[in-house]
C-alpha cells in the first residue's frame, strides 16, 4: 500500500472526477434518501456538463486524494463568487469533502481538509466555512473535532427533498 497523497484535479481529469464524486455521494447518502431523489442529484448535480463548468471556473478547485494511481476521495474549494452562501472575499468555501468508504477512517478525510487549510491560509481568508447536512453526524463530528462551529442554516436540495445543513466556521 502506498501513501495517499494529494493532487490537482486538471481537465483532463473531468471523467475521473465524475466517477469519484458519483460513487461518493451515492456511498454517503443512497441509504438515507430515495432512489429518484439521488438519480436526480447524480444527472444534474454530477454530470460532466456541470462537473466541467466548475472545473474550469478561476474561483473553485479541486483536489484529489490518491493512493498510487487510484483515486479515493476528492475536495472542492470555492472563493469569491463561487461560493454558494456566504461570497465573502475573506473566506474559503469547503464545499466538499469526500472519501470512498473503504478508506473511512484512514485519515484521508483529515488529508484533504488539512490541504484545504493549507490553501486557505495561503488566499490569507479570515475563516473557512462549509454547509454539512444535520442528519451526517460523522461529517459533524470531524468538523468539530477540527474546531468547527456552527453558525447557522440553510437549504440542500436533493432532487425534490429539501434539506438543512447546518453551516460551520473556523476562523483561521
Amino acid at each position: 500500500m502506498s501513501t495517499p497523497f494529494i493532487r490537482e484535479v486538471l481537465p483532463g481529469d473531468l471523467e475521473q472526477l465524475q466517477l469519484i464524486s458519483r460513487q461518493t455521494f451515492t456511498e454517503t447518502f443512497a441509504e438515507v434518501n430515495t432512489a429518484e431523489n439521488m438519480a436526480k442529484y447524480l444527472a444534474e448535480e454530477l454530470s460532466l456538463e456541470k462537473l466541467s463548468a466548475e472545473l474550469s471556473n478561476s474561483s473553485s478547485a479541486f483536489y484529489f486524494a490518491a493512493e498510487g494511481e487510484r483515486i479515493i476521495g476528492y475536495l472542492k474549494l470555492n472563493t469569491g463568487h463561487s461560493q454558494t452562501e456566504l461570497k465573502d472575499s475573506k473566506a474559503v468555501e469547503i464545499e466538499r469533502i469526500y472519501v470512498l468508504r473503504e478508506f473511512h477512517g484512514k485519515n484521508i478525510g483529515q488529508l484533504l481538509y488539512d490541504k484545504a487549510i493549507e490553501i486557505s491560509k495561503g488566499k490569507k481568508a479570515d475563516y473557512v466555512w462549509l454547509g454539512v447536512w444535520e442528519e451526517n453526524q460523522r461529517a459533524i463530528r470531524f468538523y468539530e473535532k477540527n474546531g468547527f462551529v456552527a453558525f447557522d442554516k440553510h437549504i440542500f436540495r436533493l432532487g425534490e427533498d429539501e434539506q438543512t445543513d447546518i453551516m460551520m466556521k473556523k476562523k483561521l
